[in-house]
């Protein structure tokens, strides 16, 4: 679509009412420079034929978007933090901005952000951002969304002019305000504010506003059909995201209740990781001494979380039939895994024993000889199509041995989807990867020259990779 499509805001958030956010006031900071702007998300909401200054306007001073609210909304929430119930969360350093339609599809989005200063839920927080952790968000949504993860997108990061002490980078460091474009905003730990707080008729009003917003099709007259409806969908749709970050060697890092979407779109990312090769083991956050969170045991972290939800709607439905809701995770996650291997190998479905053996053999392949996890999705993108590629790969000698032999073994019979472009030029060079070292590397002549070169090639790397899996969006 044009850059010139109007938007279509929206104020649907407030209808929920003073129980459910506060009203808050951004800072003031004292310089904005723009730093990222996602054109290809901008033009498809109807933004993209803003000027940078009307942009910094926006989402660096937070002048209201006409037609969306007047005021920013902090919005309330409790949560699990490493299984730890804290009342005291909400949006300490963000707000809802805007709302607004995609225009491709219809569906609500936020525009929520981080970093944009102290709302009531701030406690001894400043409110901000570091321009590192903007920087790390954005190449986090870029990648995901190139792999296909349904995830929220980075819009925007300004760099804000002030200087924050922290004590997990070199300090004092950049500061910068993050904006995101999300399928909502409305958690696990939104619901379980209410449950603490004793208040079944805000959870009642909050899964009706949910269903109404982002699922009308699951409407059901009877109150405890619609919760019952309501968990189904969640629980499938959280599984989906929990399989595709498996698929994407992906590992969040803080799967706190606070930290889930119920819409099942991945967001918030703070001390995120890709795997180097595959590791059950490998964690994202320092601070995850007990490995809760690790890249194995985020399935688990999920359910748990998923529970905390059925928790909630307790008030609604019976256990029975909740529990029922919850036992389709396990399928569902089988079944978004397959869906998510086959998509990332470019490959075409295949009938259920096919599916199994390949999913089998490339799991059992990846963790015994630890050869690297994104080129062997790159490699064999195309299956056996893709062996010149392969047998040309650093990788080929390990290929060519008996630990491979399972996984071509499973490819025999399979061919690629009919939208594989195994022709595309990035198929002709190396895989695209999000490293730790990487990230550092990107960063460092940021924070040393204000060199945003490396930065910039990488996004350009990220968008030559979605546009060979197909994965960017359109406009």
């Amino acid at each position: 679509m044009p850059n010139t499509a109007t938007p279509q805001p929206s104020r649907r958030h407030a209808e929920l009412g003073p129980d459910f956010f506060d009203v808050v006031a951004p800072a003031r900071f004292p310089a904005t420079i723009l730093r990222y702007r996602n054109q290809r998300w901008a033009e498809r909401v109807g933004l993209g034929g803003l000027t940078d200054e009307a942009w910094i306007a926006h989402f660096g001073r937070f002048e209201p978007l006409p037609g969306s609210f007047e005021e920013p909304l902090a919005l309330r929430y409790h949560g699990h933090q490493f299984r730890s119930y804290n009342p005291e969360l909400g949006d300490g350093r963000g707000f809802l901005f805007a709302q607004l339609h995609d225009l491709a599809d219809g569906r609500l989005l936020d525009l929520g952000t981080k970093g944009s200063g102290t709302t009531p839920w701030s406690r001894t927080a400043d409110g901000r951002l570091t321009l590192k952790g903007g920087v790390r968000e954005v190449l986090a949504t870029a990648l995901l969304e190139a792999q296909g993860v349904y995830t929220s997108k980075s819009f925007s990061l300004i760099e804000t002019g002030e200087s924050l002490i922290r004590g997990d980078e070199p300090s004092p460091t950049r500061s910068s305000v993050l904006v995101r474009l999300s399928h909502g905003h409305l958690r696990i730990g939104t619901f379980q504010r209410f449950l603490a707080l004793d208040e079944p008729g805000n959870i009642a009003r909050l899964l009706d506003h949910t269903i109404r917003t982002h699922r009308p099709e699951l409407w059901r007259d009877a109150p405890e059909d619609r919760a019952v409806a309501f968990m189904e969908d969640v629980t499938v749709r959280v599984a989906r995201m929990g399989a595709q970050w498996a698929a994407a060697g992906f590992v969040h890092g803080v799967l706190n209740t606070d930290n889930i979407n119920v819409t099942g779109e991945s967001f918030d990312y703070g001390p995120w990781r890709f795997l180097p090769v595959f590791d059950p083991h490998f964690t994202a956050a320092y601070f995850d001494q007990s490995g809760l969170y690790s890249f194995g045991r985020q399935p688990e972290a999920l359910f748990w979380n998923l529970c905390r939800l059925a928790d909630c709607l307790l008030t609604l439905a019976p256990k029975e039939r909740l529990e029922a809701a919850l036992s389709g995770f396990g399928p569902a996650l089988q079944q978004a895994f397959a869906e998510a291997l086959f998509r990332r190998l470019g490959l075409a479905p295949a009938d259920g024993p096919a599916t199994d053996r390949l999913v089998a053999a490339s799991w059992t392949f990846l963790g015994d000889s630890r050869a690297p996890f994104e080129r062997f999705f790159f490699d064999w993108y195309g299956g056996l199509a893709g062996a010149a590629r392969a047998e040309a790969s650093p990788s080929a000698s390990i290929y060519a041995s008996d630990a491979f032999a399972p996984v071509r073994a499973a490819l025999e019979g399979l061919s690629p989807a009919e939208d594989a472009r195994l022709d595309h030029p990035y198929f002709a060079g190396e895989p695209c990867t999000l490293l730790i070292e990487e990230v550092e590397a990107l960063w460092a002549p940021i924070a040393e020259r204000d060199d945003w070169s490396a930065f910039a090639a990488k996004l350009a790397a990220i968008e030559t990779m979605a546009d060979a899996y197909g994965t960017a969006p359109s406009v």
